[in-house]
């Protein structure tokens, strides 16, 4: 090699990418270089010329795959970079991409300097800046479209309700638990204010999104799959997760959980909480509620069922233990034992009615 990189003068080029499967897998890309190649493919097809290697920045190692990985440009990227050979202008180098604002769609089989084999970039006449960053409201990314609107939020979620109930107990007047009224909520709006140039974005050509807007007073974390699963942290800090389909949280060692506030969950289906899968000893499930609190359960259609398929059930109350059934009160035990410090009262209106053998009072 006669000529190369800084002998002779340093030969830069402007060029477009035309084909990205390199067969080494080193991320290179075809690239037709103005000036230096014809725009005529019959002349220089694509597969004809040479393959660029891409430049990646010092924070990354790119070696055995640590760093970030040289893939990224699409057909049709315009980009600018420098011959390792000099003026042979066989080894092409990348350094870098080149934004600008189409006059033109490229279509099969035109011109070279475009993607002509699929014609899939660029998508639209406009700048090649996103439209997350550029906040063109005549002119929004779809992906704030559907955040901003109904049909992708969940509205009027109902809470957890516990009604306000007399309770009727015996030789006593009627006790009232009050009520615990849930409000409905709904999933907050996007607060995207983007002005230009604060919003730093990344989208992948699949739809994969991840944001990082510095717009004074409305600063941002968003990330978002292509399948609409993300999350966004919003300019006070508020975090809105969305999952669309099935959530997996595994831990192998211990999770701590500290809410200051309050917690409101709403399933609309079923929900299933196992202890000690392993059955270790003394791993307990401890519920504690805080001094001047209640533990309420409210079934609207159906049972509560309190089974121990091994063992007792405990209650000890600092006060009254107080039961009202509109129907009856049905108890099967081996054994009835009662300890009263006080006196019994038992009032019945219907038949007193006892059968067994003889009651021997003493």
């Amino acid at each position: 090699m006669q000529n190369f990189m800084g002998m002779n003068g340093f030969q830069w080029f402007v060029g477009v990418v035309e084909d990205r499967q390199d067969p080494k897998y080193l991320g290179r890309v075809r690239v037709r270089c103005l000036g230096y190649h014809t725009e005529n493919n019959d002349q220089l097809p694509s597969a004809d010329l040479p393959w660029a290697h891409p430049m990646n920045p010092i924070t990354s190692a790119t070696v055995s795959g640590v760093g970030q990985t040289p893939l990224g440009v699409v057909e049709g990227t315009w980009v600018v970079g420098f011959f390792q050979d000099g003026a042979e202008a066989q080894q092409p180098i990348i350094i870098g991409t080149l934004p600008g604002s189409p006059d033109s769609l490229p279509v099969v089989g035109g011109a070279g300097f475009s993607d002509n084999v699929n014609a899939a970039y660029p998508k639209y006449k406009e700048t090649d800046v996103n439209r997350l960053a550029v906040n063109d409201t005549n002119n929004p990314h779809g992906s704030l479209t559907l955040r901003s609107s109904v049909a992708d939020r969940d509205m009027f979620v109902g809470r957890a309700d516990f009604n306000a109930v007399d309770l009727q107990v015996a030789n006593a007047e009627p006790e009232q638990l009050a009520a615990d009224d849930g409000v409905n909520f709904s999933e907050p709006k996007t607060s995207y204010a983007a002005q230009y140039p604060h919003n730093h974005v990344y989208e992948t050509e699949g739809g994969h999104i991840r944001e990082y807007d510095d717009t004074v007073g409305a600063k941002r974390i968003h990330e978002r799959h292509a399948s609409g699963t993300g999350y966004e942290i919003d300019n006070e800090g508020t975090k809105i997760t969305r999952v669309k389909k099935d959530n997996y949280d595994l831990v192998s060692a211990d999770n701590y959980v500290h809410i200051k506030g309050d917690d409101s969950t709403t399933v609309d289906g079923g929900v299933r909480v196992f202890v000690n899968a392993n059955a270790e000893t003394n791993a307990n499930y401890t519920i504690e509620v805080g001094a001047n609190s209640n533990v309420n359960i409210q079934v609207n259609k159906g049972d509560v069922n309190l089974v121990t398929s091994d063992g007792n059930i405990n209650m000890k109350s600092a006060k009254n233990i107080q039961m009202d059934a509109a129907q009856g009160v049905y108890i099967k035990a081996g054994t009835f034992s009662a300890d009263i410090d006080g006196f019994w009262l038992e009032k019945v209106v219907g038949n007193n009615k006892k059968t067994g053998k003889k009651i021997d009072l003493n």
